[in-house]
């Protein structure tokens, strides 16, 4: 699939519907953005859906994933 996007102003842009869809992407879900070979790529991390049972190495793992991207926001 292929699609053109506009940036807003703001730096925003709209993931289409059917690629929210096909990678289950909600309100509210975070969303990784990497640079890779000049191409910025969209994925939709790993993360467990609340609920969902983990390990207690996987939820300090998490967690920890969480911190970072929380550093980042600030």
């Amino acid at each position: 699939m292929r699609y053109l996007v506009k940036v807003t102003r703001k730096g925003q842009v709209t993931i289409p519907k059917s690629l929210r869809d096909a990678l289950r992407i909600r309100e509210g879900d975070i969303v990784e953005v990497t640079l890779e070979n000049g191409r910025v790529v969209l994925s939709k991390p790993g993360i467990p859906e609340p609920g969902d049972p983990v390990g207690l190495d996987e939820y300090r793992r998490l967690l920890e994933e969480l911190e970072a991207v929380r550093k980042r926001w600030r």
